[in-house]
C-alpha cells in the first residue's frame, strides 16, 4: 500500500527566529503584532532546525473568527477554534521538527517550521515559537499508510491527525511509513534503525503494523513484534501495541468481512490477535483499535461509513480520509486517557 506522491507546493522564504516571540495585551496604535513578522497571511514560517518546540497563538480579530492550524506535512495541530468578535484567545501546542518532515523514506520537505492557516476565517493575532522542555512527553509512532503523515489531499493517516488532541508539552512523532509490514520496518535501516536511537526514557511508541503483513507467517510476525517492544524498553520507552483500523469491507448481512476487513492474511494469520496475545504475554498497553473501529464502522453501516474512507473519491476501503483519519485518531486519544497513558491535562477532549 505504497503511493509517491510529488512535493507539495511552494515553500515560504526563510525568516531567522531570533529572540522568543511573545504575546503582549496592549500595543502602541500601528505596531505590529508578536511574531507576524513570520507570517503571511495563511502561512508562517520559523527559521529552527530539527527539535521539538512550543508554539502559542493568539487568535481573534474585530469580527468573529475561526481559525485552524496545520503544520509541516499536513499535520492537523490545533482544531478550528471559533472566537465571537472583538475577543480573543490564546492556545498552545509542541510540535516536532525533523527531516525527512513527513515519511521517513519521503522527500525532505522544507527546513524549519511551516506552519498553515486555514478554517472558515482565520484570524491570527501573534504567534510565540520557543524550544520545547527536554522533559517533556512524546508520542512516537511506528506504522503503515494507515497511520502516516500523508503528503497530500485526499489521504491522511491517523498519526497525522493525533496532535490536534494534545496540548503544549505533549507532541507527536509520527514515523509510520506507507507500505510497510513488521519485516520491512525491522530491515530498512531510514525506520528501525533509525527510529530506534531517537527514542528517550519515559515516550510512549505506539506501533501499529499489519496491513502489509500479507505473506508473513505467524511465529515470524510475532517475533517481529516482540523486537520492537524489547528494543523500546531497552531505550528506556514505553511500548504501546495497536491492533490494525480495519477495512471497510461488509458482508451482505452488513457485519465486516472475518478476512479482509479483520486483518486475517492470506496465511490464516490473524492480525489482532497476535497483536493481542503479544501484548497479554509481555504485559505491554494495548490499544485495539481494531475493536473499536468495527463497533464504529459497522454502526455507521455500507453507506455512511464510506465518508471515513476514500471510497468516493478513489473506491479505496482501507485509507482514511482526512475526516475518517480524525475520528479514528479521536479513538486513539480515547484509549490513551482510558489506559492512563496520557494525563488528562495534556488532551484536548
Amino acid at each position: 500500500m505504497r503511493r509517491f506522491t510529488a512535493l507539495r507546493g511552494a515553500t515560504l522564504t526563510a525568516l531567522a527566529l531570533g529572540t522568543a516571540l511573545t504575546a503582549t495585551p496592549a500595543r502602541a496604535h500601528g505596531e505590529r503584532p508578536p511574531g507576524i513578522e513570520h507570517c503571511t497571511a495563511t502561512a508562517c514560517h520559523f527559521d529552527v532546525p530539527p527539535g521539538t518546540y512550543d508554539v502559542t497563538v493568539r487568535l481573534g480579530a474585530a469580527t468573529a473568527s475561526a481559525t485552524r492550524v496545520t503544520g509541516e506535512t499536513r499535520r492537523t495541530l490545533l482544531p478550528e477554534t471559533a472566537v465571537p468578535a472583538g475577543e480573543h484567545v490564546t492556545r498552545s501546542f509542541t510540535v516536532d521538527v525533523r527531516t525527512p518532515e513527513g515519511e521517513p523514506t519521503g522527500p525532505d520537505g522544507t527546513p524549519g517550521l511551516d506552519l498553515a492557516l486555514g478554517g472558515s476565517a482565520p484570524a491570527l493575532d501573534a504567534i510565540r515559537v520557543t524550544p520545547a522542555a527536554r522533559h517533556d512527553r512524546r508520542i512516537l509512532l511506528i506504522g503503515d499508510s494507515t497511520v502516516c503523515d500523508q503528503p497530500a489531499d485526499p489521504y491522511s493517516g491517523w498519526g497525522q491527525q493525533l496532535p490536534q488532541y494534545l496540548r503544549k508539552g505533549l507532541s507527536v512523532a509520527n514515523h509510520a511509513d506507507s507500505g510497510e509490514s513488521t519485516v520491512t520496518y525491522l530491515r530498512d535501516p531510514r525506520l528501525w534503525a533509525a527510529v530506534q536511537p531517537l527514542i528517550r526514557p519515559g515516550d510512549l511508541v505506539l506501533v501499529q503494523l499489519a496491513h502489509n503483513d500479507k505473506t508473513t507467517d505467524e511465529a515470524t510476525y510475532r517475533a517481529n513484534l516482540e523486537t520492537m517492544v524489547a528494543g523500546i524498553r531497552d531505550r528506556g520507552g514505553e511500548p504501546v501495541l495497536v491492533t490494525p483500523v480495519v477495512r471497510r469491507w461488509f458482508n451482505a448481512d452488513g457485519t465486516l468481512d472475518n478476512g479482509t476487513a479483520l486483518l486475517v492474511n492470506g496465511l490464516g494469520v490473524d492480525h489482532p490477535a497476535v497483536i493481542r496475545a503479544v501484548a497479554a504475554a509481555g504485559d505491554v498497553p494495548l490499544i485495539d483499535l481494531t475493536a473499536r473501529t468495527k463497533a464504529l464502522v459497522e454502526s455507521l453501516g455500507p453507506e455512511a461509513s464510506k465518508a471515513l474512507y476514500l471510497y468516493n473519491e478513489k473506491r479505496d476501503n482501507t485509507h482514511t480520509s482526512v475526516h475518517g483519519a480524525t475520528v479514528f485518531a479521536g479513538l486513539v486519544r480515547d484509549e490513551l486517557l482510558a489506559r492512563h497513558l496520557v494525563p488528562e491535562g495534556r488532551v484536548r477532549v
